[in-house]
């Protein structure tokens, strides 16, 4: 019986990004300088996947500093921790590597800055994610005020309306910031932001991909974590640009078959803490069922690189 025909849109930038592929590196080198066992302080990246080839290598993964014992090293995860915890772990002389992402560095010196500068800040953010934690956990208690949607705005609290300043977590929509930005410009016009967005350029380019895509597929499917924030922002993006499916899914064995009887198009895109294995396991699983063409839909390049920590650089 001849199979189906399909076209596959495939989203491009889609999968890992720089700080992602900076994080993975920083716990093989760890490895490789230090042996096993390396401790690594959350998720490195939130792909389970990519967790579970690291702990085949010999990396420990761990909710708390206090899990970890003083003579070997830890690493931080990409998302960022509070100051707290690289200061406990300097006092415990441990050896710690330090995997937050540059791009969430950046917003922890910016809200820094403005609390040396006497401005209390508004975080857009999600409550409970560990970027959000970690960022808010760079100021004291009380310095930095989350807020999720554009009704946060509305009942926030402030010391003084004319001495704050915002930051967001680096994941989000684009286009549900923008509102949340709005609002709080509107609410407080002395507010300062951010002197170039928070939101990074792989979130970014990995949204604009999927709103290029979206409107001609009968579906989507973003190959991520469930609790990865940017491939669920995918597929919040790709259902307001008008694809009437659209779903998260970890790896191919995930797939809803059922959902997607008598499509003739899909796309496929991946969050940014997914491999490109992942990617390609969902394009042979639909290659088994259908008669497949694969178009590639490029709407930007991406070519950035982050150095990895000079600890890992130098000889043990």
């Amino acid at each position: 019986m001849s199979k189906p025909q399909l076209t596959l849109y495939l989203a491009a930038p889609r999968g890992f990004c720089a700080g992602v592929d900076r994080a993975i590196k920083i716990v093989e080198m760890a490895l490789q300088k230090w042996g096993a066992p390396v401790y690594v302080r959350h998720e490195i990246v939130h792909n389970k996947f990519v967790v579970d080839g690291l702990k085949s290598k010999g990396a420990v993964f761990v909710e708390e500093l206090d899990e970890c014992p003083n003579d070997r090293p830890v690493i931080f995860s990409a998302h960022g921790v509070p100051k707290s915890v690289p200061a406990t772990a300097a006092q415990r002389q441990m050896i710690f590597v330090d995997a937050t992402c540059p791009l969430v560095s950046k917003v922890h010196v910016e809200a820094q800055r403005h609390s040396d500068a006497g401005l209390q800040m508004v975080m857009i953010g999600h409550k409970g994610h560990p970027e959000t934690i970690g960022t808010m956990g760079q100021l004291p208690e009380g310095e930095v005020l989350l807020v999720e949607t554009v009704e946060d705005v509305a009942n926030v609290e402030v010391r003084d309306p004319e001495k704050l300043a915002f930051v967001t977590q680096t994941t989000l929509s684009v286009d549900d910031t923008k509102d949340i930005i709005a609002a709080l410009e509107s609410r407080f016009p002395a507010i300062v932001g951010p002197h170039k967005e928070d939101i990074c350029y792989a979130t970014t380019n990995r949204q604009e991909a999927v709103k290029a895509v979206a409107p001609k597929s009968d579906a989507l499917l973003v190959v991520g974590a469930p609790n990865s924030s940017n491939s669920r922002r995918l597929v919040e993006v790709a259902s307001r640009a008008g694809c009437n499916y659209a779903q998260l899914v970890q790896r191919a064995t995930d797939i809803d078959w059922r959902a997607l009887e008598g499509i003739s198009s899909i796309a496929v895109t991946a969050g940014a803490s997914a491999p490109e294995v992942l990617v390609n396991e969902v394009i042979d699983a639909f290659r088994d069922r259908f008669d497949l063409s694969v178009e590639l839909v490029e709407t930007a390049v991406e070519n950035v690189e982050f150095k990895v920590p000079r600890v890992l650089r130098q000889p043990a």
